[in-house]
């Protein structure tokens, strides 16, 4: 079992825990991973983590497609992987309508259609066997449309990326993971129930069988958010866990399409997110908090003392997950993980 630690983005200020990824460098790690929303982006934030860490690998969860073209995502995962010494993965997802038609102001259109043509342009940039050309739905390179000056033409890469760089989606949409399987390297689950492989087994298995080639888990990172909180008081351990849930199932998309609450809904939780939502969407943000089932915590997360978050993790260790992405703040935490796991 491989432990990453998510950074995420940052609050009003640009702040970087560099002594608790530090911690998890020494500790043993095997990644950190930034991420982005309408703030902080997650490229700069990792850029100044490679420059002060040496060894531990560096993920985006996620860089946000529509945020930027095929080509100048390809340019920044290569740049990094270069100047970190290989020690880049590329996550990107679609994010949400409200961020990309309301921060980026494009189209959200159609996603998976949108994924699938990124990454055939990723690897064809990645590759350099060809000179990028590509005619699809959502992109076609060189451009030609009616405002086109015409003289756009294929063009490769000047650095020699890998490969085989890695790429990771970032979805709990069923028909995403299916994708993720065909297509991805990798699939980062937003927090995920390890009794719950279901959700995802099926879905990930009809994605290998198109991928063909022996494509399987074997070979396919299965890496979830899950957060961390250590401490003595299992009520309070718990309580910035429900905040977070209430604000992502609550508010994290329009009430009729929230890929968050659709998801945990898939969990068990149908009735319940229905009143976090409620709630939430009502202003009454604490009340949405409260809300949160106990279990629903203890399902996705590893909160309390040290004994009882090594018992759950037995049943994280006995899934088919391959990293599991750590939300948490404290050192102490870190070190116990380590310990447990490593």
């Amino acid at each position: 079992m491989r432990l990453g630690l998510v950074v995420g983005y940052s609050g009003a200020q640009v702040k970087l825990p560099i002594e608790l990824v530090l911690e998890a460098e020494r500790a043993g790690f095997d990644s950190v991973w930034t991420a982005e929303a309408y703030g902080s982006d997650a490229v700069s934030t990792l850029a100044w983590l490679g420059a002060l860490t040496s060894r531990i690998r560096l993920g985006t969860a996620i860089m946000q497609m529509p945020a930027r073209t095929p080509a100048m995502t390809a340019m920044t995962a290569m740049t990094l992987d270069q100047l970190s010494g290989g020690r880049f993965m590329l996550g990107i997802g679609p994010s949400g309508p409200q961020v990309v038609e309301g921060w980026h102001g494009v189209a959200y259109g159609k996603p998976l259609v949108r994924t699938r043509e990124y990454i055939a342009i990723l690897r064809t940039i990645f590759k350099r066997e060809t000179a990028l050309e590509f005619a699809g739905r959502e992109y076609r390179i060189p451009y030609a449309g009616a405002d086109a000056s015409g003289l756009g033409k294929p063009l490769k890469s000047i650095i020699h990326g890998r490969a085989d760089l890695p790429i990771y989606m970032a979805s709990v949409n069923p028909r995403a993971i299916a994708i993720s399987g065909e297509i991805a390297d990798g699939l980062i689950p937003v927090w995920f129930k390890p009794e719950r492989f279901d959700l995802f087994g099926p879905q990930l298995e009809e994605g290998f069988r198109r991928a063909g080639g022996g494509k399987g888990l074997a070979g396919f990172e299965f890496a979830p958010f899950v957060t961390c909180v250590m401490g003595d008081d299992v009520a309070a351990c718990r309580a910035p866990i429900k905040a977070n849930l209430a604000l992502y199932i609550g508010g994290m998309g329009a009430r009729d399409r929230n890929f968050y609450k659709q998801y945990t809904a898939r969990l068990g939780y149908e009735a319940e997110v229905q009143r976090i939502q409620d709630l939430f969407l009502a202003g009454k943000r604490a009340e949405a908090q409260e809300a949160v089932p106990d279990r629903l915590v203890d399902d996705i997360a590893l909160v309390g003392p040290r004994a009882r978050i090594a018992a759950r993790l037995e049943a994280w260790k006995s899934s088919p997950v391959t990293a599991m992405l750590i939300g948490a703040r404290q050192p102490e935490a870190i070190r116990m993980l380590a310990e447990l796991c490593l």
